[in-house]
């Protein structure tokens, strides 16, 4: 079977899209499965609907990386991306052809350095995990390339500085798609504390600050990645060898945080695509953490409790179904400060979502390290909710029960804390902290394991039994589990 190119399309007859030629108008750091079916998903689209024509020359950020495979496939890759869209299965194939190469620093750091005297290049965008997006000290700018990401970011952009520095308009647009609070903000912070330590010189800073936009964005789309179990009859069925096959889910969001000008640049509405340009992006990333993740918190525990295994399964128990969509529109859509509508509708695609039956979302993978997820997503929309209406609201209080039911262990190793569901033995993982803690307290009646629960800052942050009627009402939800189980309390609410 032949390799996936522009050659092997060709001599099928291939009849989609397809972009061979284009400027290089896009360097991306990150060439792993999230942005291959994200952004480049987006610049693929826009080539195709709004005449965007943009090539995006991709950057391995690490030394081991995918250049060679995406190099032999000439940029080419088969993207599936599937779920249910508004209440339809969709199972949608495309092939990317926005992507013209990618580089390894590593191995050729000049590459990459001849990339900013590229005068049509306007955009930069990246992913390099929530642990890319750091300063570290010990950078130096005479290695080629620099260890950490803002690090080979500042090179860069000090490159494109002594090649362009005295024309307007030859900065760049930067899109930072890490999972991190404020992420367009923290990479200047870093970029601007490298150019300090390197001694780069004030007029560099200042083309920085001046002719660059660092815009925070917020990403929502779940990739699934290589499809492992799938990938042998796929290429069968396309009659080509894809090695880059990727999946992910229908839906997808992009928020960014920027001026303006940057809606002129990016044709996204011509292309009508879900993205957005806000001044501020955070009340979308609330959004996504109250609900959709607030959402998966709230009930994944519970649900486990009450013998479920995955997400789609839940969605299909009218019981779990309900106990959720109670949560998200009685409890956190109303401590959310977004227009009710817009909310209503982010939470019936949230529902959708959970539905996708090319997903098999584990519960127990969600459940990991929950004391932090619970204190992150669901804890403030609590605490809205009573600072709004003064009384304590039923289904998240349900779901601080569910997470003491089920972190109540009987043995502790190495690997975590063990508890028992029905019979069978399940994992606990967590800050060991965490589980010592729950170790340590499991003799405890409902009315004493409660207590000590919710008295300890060092899981909240502060003592929620401060919080009037919370303990009583946890306390009664927690012995409703241990006499009816996790259902019943579910049904109940």
């Amino acid at each position: 079977m032949k390799t996936l190119s522009y050659k092997t399309l060709e001599e099928q007859g291939y009849k989609g899209y397809l972009l061979k030629e284009a400027p290089e108008r896009m360097l991306q750091f990150g060439e792993g499965n999230f942005l291959r079916a994200f952004v480049d998903y987006f610049v693929d689209v826009m080539n195709e609907r709004a005449g965007f024509n943009t090539k995006v020359v991709l950057c391995q950020p690490i030394a081991q990386g995918l250049a060679d495979q995406i190099n032999e496939q000439e940029g080419l890759y088969t993207l599936y991306l599937r779920g249910f869209e508004n209440g339809q299965k969709v199972n949608e194939k495309r092939v990317i052809s926005c992507v013209s190469r990618c580089l390894n620093p590593y191995r050729d750091y000049s590459a990459l350095a001849d990339c900013a005297g590229n005068p049509e290049l306007r955009f930069i965008a990246c992913n390099t995990t929530e642990a890319g997006i750091v300063y570290d000290p010990a950078c130096s700018f005479e290695d080629k390339p620099a260890a950490s990401y803002p690090g080979k970011l500042t090179q860069f952009l000090y490159e494109r500085y002594l090649k362009y520095g005295q024309e307007k308009g030859r900065g760049f647009i930067i899109l930072s798609c890490e999972l991190i609070d404020d992420n367009g903000k923290e990479l200047k912070r870093c970029v601007k504390k490298y150019a300090a330590q390197w001694k780069l010189g004030q007029d560099f800073e200042d083309w920085i600050e001046r002719e660059n936009i660092f815009c925070s964005t917020l990403v929502d789309r779940i990739v699934t990645g290589y499809p492992r179990g799938e990938a042998l009859e796929l290429n069968k069925l396309n009659e080509y060898e894809d090695s880059l096959l990727d999946t992910g889910e229908i839906f997808g969001v992009w928020v960014i945080e920027g001026p303006e000008c940057v809606k002129k640049e990016i044709p996204f509405e011509q292309a009508g695509l879900p993205i957005l340009v806000t001044e501020n992006h955070k009340p979308y990333k609330q959004r996504k953490v109250r609900i959709l993740n607030g959402a998966h918190t709230s009930m994944v525990l519970g649900a486990y409790l009450a013998g479920r295994d995955i997400v789609r399964d839940c969605m299909h128990d009218e019981v779990i179904r309900r106990f959720m969509n109670h949560i998200i529109y009685h409890e956190i859509i109303p401590t959310l400060t977004l227009p009710k509508a817009e909310l209503e509708e982010f939470a019936a695609s949230v529902t959708e979502r959970f539905q996708n039956p090319f997903i098999d979302h584990s519960l127990l993978a969600i459940a990991l390290n929950s004391t932090s997820k619970w204190k992150a997503r669901v804890m403030p929309s609590l605490k809205g909710y009573v600072e709004k209406f003064h009384k304590i609201p039923e289904g998240l209080a349900a779901s601080l029960a569910f997470y003491i039911a089920f972190y109540r262990g009987k043995r502790l190793d190495d690997s975590g804390l063990y508890a028992e569901r029905n019979g069978e033995d399940y994992l606990i993982q967590d800050d060991r902290t965490v589980l010592e803690f729950f170790w340590r307290h499991q003799g405890d009646s409902a009315e004493q394991l409660t207590a000590a629960v919710l008295k300890n800052e060092e899981l909240w942050g502060e003592d929620l039994t401060q919080i009037h009627g919370l303990e009583e009402m946890v306390t009664s939800s927690v012995r409703v589990i241990e006499e009816f189980g996790a259902y019943e309390l579910m049904r109940r609410c």
